[in-house]
């Protein structure tokens, strides 16, 4: 198989991550397609190396992370500060694969996806201020400070938007799914 056929196997392999963490974080498609093809120019040319690393679907997810970030920081004045809601999953959901069901837990992985895409959806309409640290806490797993340093804001900021962004979300989630999100 020559090098550009290989390229496109691993574009395929991973390019569903990769959009995945470039739309949570900038929640706008085309914006998210553009970061994606950034993402893998820049693999591409370390396309050698990458091929056969173990590590390559994380280094891809911060290749993604810090340049969707990147991305907003240059649009910063967009920024919508101090909005409504909440939201989290686990970290094991992002990166599922499509399994078929079997017959008895067919009906609650239709009920999982279905409250998925709802979470999903009320995280796409969080302002960018409170989507990006909430996102960056309960998917990436950055620890407050670490979120405070990426964005170069105080880590009093980073608390209180995703506070603010969790509360916003409950409110918009009504009560179905609070009980779950008290544990977090």
């Amino acid at each position: 198989m020559i090098e550009a056929q290989q390229f496109e196997v691993f574009m395929r392999n991973y390019q569903d991550m990769v959009f995945s963490t470039s739309m949570r974080l900038v929640a706008n498609q085309a914006e998210a397609e553009d970061i994606v093809q950034e993402v893998f120019l820049k693999a591409y040319e370390r396309f050698e190396e990458l091929q056969h690393s173990p590590t390559v679907g994380g280094w891809l997810k911060r290749v993604a992370t810090n340049m969707s970030l990147n991305h907003l920081t240059r649009y910063r004045s967009r920024w919508s500060f101090f909005s409504e809601m909440f939201g989290g999953r686990d970290a094991e959901e992002e990166e599922r694969e499509a399994d078929f069901a079997a017959p008895n837990d067919l009906e609650k992985q239709v009920d999982d996806a279905d409250r998925y895409q709802i979470l999903e959806d009320a995280l796409q309409k969080l302002p960018t201020a409170q989507r990006v640290p909430l996102v960056l806490f309960h998917i990436e797993g950055l620890s407050y400070e670490e979120i405070a340093a990426q964005l170069r804001v105080s880590l009093g900021k980073v608390k209180t938007d995703i506070f603010r962004a969790r509360e916003a979300l409950r409110k918009r989630l009504g009560t179905k799914f609070s009980e779950e999100w008290n544990a977090v």
